[in-house]
């Protein structure tokens, strides 16, 4: 079970974090990797690493609000490998603020990157798996996306996760009759570059053990498992569906 060998994987925000995670893991199951993100120095990194296991890849520069970009990658990506298997909606940035307080440019900034780009690169690849009658869309969303929060004010964040859940249930209807499954991982906390400074600290950790029933922030590559499970030939009758991966935050 679980064999990604020749599939063709494509992976935005590949450069770190959660995205880096995947691309490790479907590079050692035996994909090919696409690998997308503005970050092309970090971008060029994480091909070296995936090379050196003998992994085939084709890294793109490509901001995903950019609707020329996203297209220019599609484009190259079904040049290189003449399909798309797997999309993974991994890319994302967020202005925080509360909603008395946030202002117009961080609003549609955290929108655009969000939730407007999941529909953008979702329409772009998609309509290449149409062609193969066959796809897998993983939409990486937020346990925000299902439930707002006491501790951090980022309206905006909320709500485009908000929208990608209900984007990835209207996808799967729609798109079911051409065999691709559209689903979504919602993940808590999880120690990457960008949050490990905060989940850290003595304050998060307090507010961690009091709020998570695990009592802990995820792990390097526990998300892992929920991608490559919804990304398989397995699930083929798993679409619509909305995978908390949050050691039980969103359960309580």
């Amino acid at each position: 079970m679980f064999n990604f060998k020749g599939k063709v994987v494509v992976i935005t925000g590949a450069s770190s974090g959660l995205g880096r995670q995947m691309a490790n893991a479907f590079g050692e199951a035996g994909a090919k990797l696409v690998i997308l993100s503005r970050d092309l120095e970090n971008l060029l990194v994480v091909k070296q690493e995936l090379e050196a296991k003998g992994v085939e890849v084709l890294q793109i520069k490509c901001d995903v609000t950019d609707t020329d970009n996203i297209e220019f990658a599609a484009a190259l990506t079904e040049k290189t490998f003449g399909t798309v298997d797997i999309l993974i909606n991994n890319a994302g940035a967020s202005r925080d603020k509360g909603v008395l307080d946030m202002t117009d440019e961080e609003w549609k900034f955290t929108i655009d990157t969000d939730l407007s780009s999941v529909f953008k690169v979702t329409r772009a690849f998609a309509n290449i798996m149409k062609k193969n009658n066959y796809g897998r869309v993983i939409n990486i969303a937020s346990m925000y996306g299902l439930v707002g929060n006491s501790e951090i004010a980022t309206i905006a964040y909320h709500s485009a996760k908000g929208g990608v859940v209900n984007f990835t249930r209207a996808a799967a209807a729609e798109l079911a009759q051409y065999n691709i499954t559209v689903n979504a991982i919602c993940p808590g906390y999880f120690k990457t570059p960008l949050t490990e400074k905060v989940l850290d600290t003595d304050s998060f950790q307090a507010f961690i053990k009091a709020h998570v029933p695990m009592k802990r922030y995820g792990k390097e590559g526990e998300l892992n498992a929920g991608a490559m499970f919804l990304a398989s030939d397995e699930a083929s009758y798993v679409t619509g569906a909305i995978l908390p991966i949050d050691g039980g935050y969103t359960c309580v």
